[in-house]
């Protein structure tokens, strides 16, 4: 079974997380085993970036930028891209904020690890069920990149 990585950072009101399940739900979807893994709780162990085959990435925006956690998981996986299976994975992302959402500019980031799939879903706020819904569908659309 191929498994799906979904790396956010949320806290507080949860408005990542809430986005986060709904990416896992389409990715499960498609019958992918999927891990939900928020780096606010604890860093992600890069030693087992490799076993994912795809991976959905969800971020607040603070500051006009992405967490730190997620940053330091991008410093983490320079460190180790060469390592088999860290690079040439698709990839989709997905953000919360509260009003500016210039953190969309920053996701770019991401990019050195595969390639994208589907736009990013931005939710202001909580998430409605619009968002949550597209979110589910960005999950699928990861889910079908892997199969």
């Amino acid at each position: 079974m191929i498994k799906a990585l979904v790396l956010y950072h949320s806290q507080q009101s949860g408005n990542t997380a809430k986005m986060a399940e709904a990416v896992a739900e389409g990715l499960k979807s498609e019958g992918l085993e999927v891990t939900l893994h928020n780096a606010n709780e604890r860093r992600f162990p890069l030693s087992e970036f490799s076993k994912y085959g795809c991976v959905a990435f969800g971020t607040p925006d603070y500051f006009g930028y992405l967490a730190g956690t997620m940053k330091t998981f991008l410093d983490d996986w320079y460190l180790q891209r060469n390592q088999p299976g860290n690079s040439g994975k698709p990839y989709a992302v997905f953000y919360s904020h509260g009003g500016g959402g210039r953190v969309k500019d920053t996701l770019t980031l991401f990019s050195r690890i595969g390639t994208i799939v589907g736009d990013p879903i931005g939710s202001r706020g909580v998430p409605t069920p619009e968002v949550l819904e597209a979110c589910k569908q960005l999950g699928i659309k990861l889910g079908k990149s892997v199969k």
